[in-house]
């Protein structure tokens, strides 16, 4: 199953504040909803562990995210892939793009597509939609909480 969001947050920091945060595992494991642990690969890479309700189902993913098409300080891709056992699995990317905010601070805009399949596929395009704009929403107060504290 297929879905797509889009969004974009203002925050109350400079451009290079905001890209140095977004590169760095510990603000990243501290945002991310449910993440258990979030550690670097290489370079331009993560695994992580992210402990996730849907609905009825409740799986642990875990999984690899690499970033590319890196543009210090505009922005980046990001592409995953997890595996949540019986639960099923999911896999997708994002592009996130950091720009000017009027009046000062930068506005981030993320553009995200994404594939669920297996048990939690079969609870509806709805259900998970509306679990992911929750995760996105959490994950974006965070951050920006985190980027006002500096």
């Amino acid at each position: 199953m297929a879905m797509t969001m889009k969004g974009e947050v203002a925050l109350s920091a400079d451009r290079q504040t905001v890209w140095q945060k977004l590169n760095d595992p510990e603000v990243l494991k501290a945002c991310i909803p449910g993440c258990q642990s979030l550690e670097r690969t290489g370079e331009n890479g993560f695994s992580a562990v992210v402990k996730l309700k849907v609905g009825p189902v409740s799986a642990t993913f875990k999984g690899n995210v690499e970033l590319g098409d890196l543009d210090p300080p505009n922005g980046y891709k990001i592409s995953g892939s997890g595996e949540g056992g019986i639960a099923g699995f999911a896999k997708g990317g994002a592009v996130v793009r950091l720009s000017d905010a009027e009046g000062g601070g930068t506005l981030l805009s993320y553009d995200v597509e994404a594939n669920v399949g297996g048990k939690i596929a079969q609870l509806g395009a709805r259900l998970i939609d509306g679990v992911a704009k929750k995760n996105a929403d959490q994950f974006f107060a965070s951050f920006a909480e985190n980027v006002k504290a500096g």
